[in-house]
């Protein structure tokens, strides 16, 4: 029997409000929140204390072909060095990491590790 994707959808926010209940940002230690749709990768840094978005990057105007061999993965790395840039602007050094419920493999790790050699701290 195939799962369906609305069970998939489903269970990836079950595991995302899971990890909510632990992972919070504040002020001094904001949380970097990561999205993935199909086509787009999105990541921003929020003060939850607060309630704002402190720094964002996303995939969008992107196109897999830019990134040359690597396809979405290389995307998503562009965007976790972006993001690494945005935040040092802000004065942002050290956050929490919120995968987002996704397995932390693929373009969520190329992420990751894109934005520590930009010089966050996770």
């Amino acid at each position: 029997m195939a799962v369906s994707s609305k069970d998939k959808v489903r269970a990836r926010g079950i595991r995302h409000q899971r990890v909510r209940r632990k992972i919070h940002g504040t002020a001094d230690r904001p949380r970097l929140s990561v999205f993935r749709s199909l086509k787009q990768i999105y990541a921003q840094i929020i003060d939850d204390q607060s309630g704002k978005t402190l720094a964002a990057a996303s995939s969008i105007g992107m196109a897999p072909g830019e990134a040359g061999a690597g396809g979405k993965v290389a995307v998503a790395r562009q965007v976790g060095a972006a993001l690494a840039l945005v935040a040092k602007a802000a004065n942002i050094q050290k956050v929490v990491f919120d995968r987002g419920g996704y397995i932390y493999h693929g373009r969520i790790k190329a992420l990751a590790e894109s934005a520590r050699e930009g010089g966050l701290i996770f």
